[in-house]
């Protein structure tokens, strides 16, 4: 039993002097058992090992490349039964850690999302990202059958036993909507919850996304996981 924070860190070494304590204070008014651990590069670009090791959370260097894989990293060490995911980057308020546990655990959800677009949820980032993000997410809904509003968030709790299930194969950031959907193939009542959070600019750096890479993988995915959803569908 517990909670296992993964945060997954690209030259975040700032971000994380101001989120772990907070952090930590959030999630111990859970009152639960909880470990965090910080998902870093392969090899080492800032700061970032000292300030884990100032704040005793757990330091792991990605095992495999790209966002996907620095995500399946984070899955394979952790060790509690809930698997709180969150950006380094400051995006994702501590705050919510409350509501989002708490609707995990009260209405007994397989993965409880941290939403912007539900009731009260609301978004900081460029009008541009937005209507990208209002797009993607509603072709997304449609092509898979998946059941929540913003699907392209990380900030997230999952049941741990069945995030080690599956097999991600996306590399990019794709990969929040491969696991969804091979979430819910491998349990057909799969319930996601959604409660509403604010999302903020990043607190310190730059935005490491590639806008027409960030596109082009979209595209590519859609088609790859749309065929996984037609194949499922075919065998039954």
């Amino acid at each position: 039993m517990g909670i296992s924070v993964v945060l997954l860190a690209y030259k975040e070494a700032e971000n994380l002097k101001v989120l772990l304590p907070e952090i930590k204070k959030y999630v111990e008014r859970c009152k639960e058992d909880y470990e965090i651990l910080v998902i870093d590069t392969e090899k080492v670009l800032d700061d970032t090992p000292k300030v884990c090791k100032q704040y005793g959370v757990r330091y792991v260097n990605q095992e495999e490349p790209y966002f996907g894989g620095a995500f399946r990293t984070g899955i394979k060490y952790a060790s509690k039964d809930k698997f709180l995911i969150m950006d380094s980057d400051g995006s994702h308020p501590p705050r919510y850690i409350v509501d989002i546990y708490k609707m995990f655990v009260q209405n007994k959800c397989d993965v409880v999302i941290g939403s912007r677009y539900v009731k009260g949820g609301v978004t900081n980032d460029s009008q541009s990202s937005q209507v990208m993000s209002k797009i993607l997410n509603t072709t997304f809904r449609i092509f898979l059958g998946i059941k929540a509003k913003d699907i392209s968030t990380d900030y997230r709790m999952y049941d741990t036993k069945q995030l080690k299930k599956v097999t991600l194969k996306c590399n990019n950031y794709d990969v929040l909507q491969e696991v969804l959907l091979k979430l819910r193939l491998n349990n057909k009542k799969l319930k996601i919850g959604e409660t509403p959070i604010s999302f903020s600019k990043r607190l310190y750096g730059e935005s490491k996304r590639q806008l027409m890479k960030f596109i082009i993988s979209y595209i590519k995915t859609l088609v790859y996981l749309t065929g996984i959803r037609l194949k499922h569908v075919i065998k039954k």
